[in-house]
């Protein structure tokens, strides 16, 4: 065979393989761009953003709860001083009365004790005025409680359904993935250690399509026309690369 003839041979035998990987990238990019998409929508399921709604509930709720539970507990603590003061005053109140009625005490004496009993039970007077105020706040703290408890197990039910919701659809997309996954190992070894190396850097620099189809003149990655000449041009490039978005093109 003469020398210019296996020259052309094997040129064109190069020319195979390169279309052929080429074709294989193309291949490996839809299947990445898929992969893309499945990452998205596991991303930006509907019930995300519900589930951080409610989320944002369940921790307002639960700060409320324990305000809620505070105030009450120092509500009681609150009531529970009172009334013992006001059970000693009571005591006293009456023992310095019965002290007053028993008699045998001077008139300027009476006089006093007369005196310091009203100012006892005027105290007693305010301190059963001050329990029943914390005898109604306690109800309130109570009633609060109640209700913070039953609104708080409401959105945590309803958070706990949507996060099975969520988990359930995970799982079907990360199955999904899985099988894309599978396929592009199988892909990328059939794809040029040096073509491979520019589409990853490509990868990392855009989104989207970066690797297209050449028909009739027409990328497709940006869809935009190249002239005969261009195309002629880029066909010489190694990788081909279109002149308008510079993805990598499958001539």
């Amino acid at each position: 065979m003469p020398r210019s003839s296996k020259a052309i041979q094997l040129r064109g035998r190069g020319d195979v393989e390169q279309l052929k990987s080429l074709a294989d990238l193309l291949d490996l990019h839809d299947i990445d761009l898929q992969i893309d998409k499945l990452l998205d929508d596991r991303n930006s399921l509907p019930e995300l953003e519900g589930y951080k709604a409610i989320h944002g509930t369940v921790d307002r709720l639960t700060s409320e709860l324990a305000q809620a539970k505070s105030s009450l507990k120092q509500t009681e603590l609150a009531l529970d001083k009172s009334n013992g003061e006001l059970e000693i005053l009571v005591e006293k109140a009456a023992a310095e009365q019965n002290r007053l009625y028993a008699g045998g005490l001077s008139a300027r004496d009476a006089d006093y004790m007369r005196r310091e009993v009203d100012m006892l039970y005027a105290k007693v007077k305010g301190l059963e005025d001050e329990v029943i105020v914390l005898m109604e706040k306690r109800e309130i703290d109570q009633q609060s409680v109640e209700a913070l408890t039953a609104d708080l197990a409401e959105a945590t039910e309803q958070k706990n359904a949507l996060a099975g919701v969520i988990q359930e659809q995970w799982r079907l997309i990360d199955k999904e993935i899985g099988v894309k996954e599978a396929r592009k190992a199988s892909a990328i070894q059939l794809v040029d250690d040096d073509l491979l190396e520019v589409y990853d850097d490509l990868r990392a620099r855009r989104s989207g399509r970066i690797v297209g189809r050449l028909t009739d003149g027409i990328c497709g990655a940006c869809h935009l026309r190249l002239s005969a000449a261009e195309v002629v041009r880029v066909s010489r490039e190694d990788p081909p690369r279109c002149i308008h978005c510079r993805a990598i093109l499958v001539v």
